[in-house]
């Protein structure tokens, strides 16, 4: 899949999340703090990945490119605002997100908060205002509502806060034994299946839904979100204690200082590296019935696992 493309699908996104955000300047002029905020945690960088995804979903299956801009702006603006709040002292506690620093940082942590839960209720209005009919508009508000919420996002979120400190706090470089530690490996997968999949699933089934999707290539979709979600949560891990912080533009080795529950911290680097491939031939498997239709998700796939950042 030429790069062209999903430079193309990420320029459309910028462009449509640049004309939903409050203008920073020429629009209302108050709060705008707020609005700064609410700019400095979307625009001018981030991998895009989710409406990259939106984009490539339904493209493969036939769905205009203008019809897949408002679920492609609204999915990104529930992850700019999911960053925002996991960013905060109460959470992670990060002060670096995107090579810059985080909007609590730059801001304050009143105003990050605010921030959040309006990028949270402009992806809806983003969805709701959208020009598609009202049946796929309350499907995606549904899929989107679905995935951020306690069943989603927020209640992986919760997980993840729990299961804080109570990991290893080293990283061993070797696998660990597989015994007593199969419960462990479910227990953290089903946080990222919700904390970081849900989202991912929820892009791929909204491309797929602008392009009427039948309920059998929806199942098979989602099986590759599913991998996906996985995939790319295992290669954050590896990256969190391989890469520097200026590689991935925010704080490295944060896993292991905070004794997170990770896949490295439970398996290994190596054994997190042969999950890593697992899950590639995964999803791998579910497109091959696809054929070239799917090599937009099949490249985006590959990119999730082998990036540097």
């Amino acid at each position: 899949m030429a790069p062209e493309v999903f430079a193309r699908w990420a320029a459309r996104t910028e462009s449509t999340l640049e004309r939903r955000l409050p203008a920073s300047a020429g629009g209302p002029a108050e709060p705008a703090r707020l609005h700064a905020a609410m700019r400095h945690a979307t625009l001018g960088g981030g991998k895009r990945m989710r409406p990259l995804l939106v984009y490539a979903a339904g493209s493969a299956l036939g769905a205009d490119e203008p019809l897949l801009d408002a679920p492609a702006a609204a999915v990104e603006l529930v992850h700019a605002y999911s960053l925002v709040h996991d960013d905060l002292p109460a959470m992670d506690d990060d002060a670096l997100r995107r090579g810059r620093p985080t909007v609590h940082v730059a801001f304050d942590e009143a105003t990050a908060i605010l921030a959040g839960d309006a990028l949270q209720t402009l992806a809806f209005s983003t969805l709701a205002e959208a020009d598609a009919p009202a049946a796929l508009r309350i499907d995606w508000v549904r899929t989107l509502a679905g995935a951020s919420g306690v069943a989603g996002m927020c209640g992986g979120q919760a997980l993840d806060i729990d299961a804080t400190g109570h990991g290893r706090q080293e990283v061993p470089d070797r696998p660990v034994p597989a015994d007593g530690r199969a419960g462990d490996l479910g227990l953290l997968e089903r946080m990222h299946a919700l904390k970081t999949g849900a989202l991912i699933r929820a892009a791929v089934r909204m491309g797929a839904l602008a392009a009427a999707a039948d309920t059998p290539t929806l199942s098979r979709l989602d099986a590759f979100a599913a991998a996906l979600g996985l995939a790319f949560q295992v290669r954050d891990d590896l990256l969190d204690i391989e890469a520097s912080s200026q590689q991935l533009g925010k704080t490295a080795g944060k896993d292991v200082a905070q004794a997170k529950s990770t896949y490295p911290a439970l398996l290994g680097v190596d054994g997190a590296r042969a999950r890593l491939e697992e899950l590639a031939e995964e999803m791998r498997g579910t497109l091959a019935v696809l054929g070239d239709r799917a090599n937009a998700l099949a490249a985006l796939g590959e990119l999730a696992i082998r990036r540097s950042y």
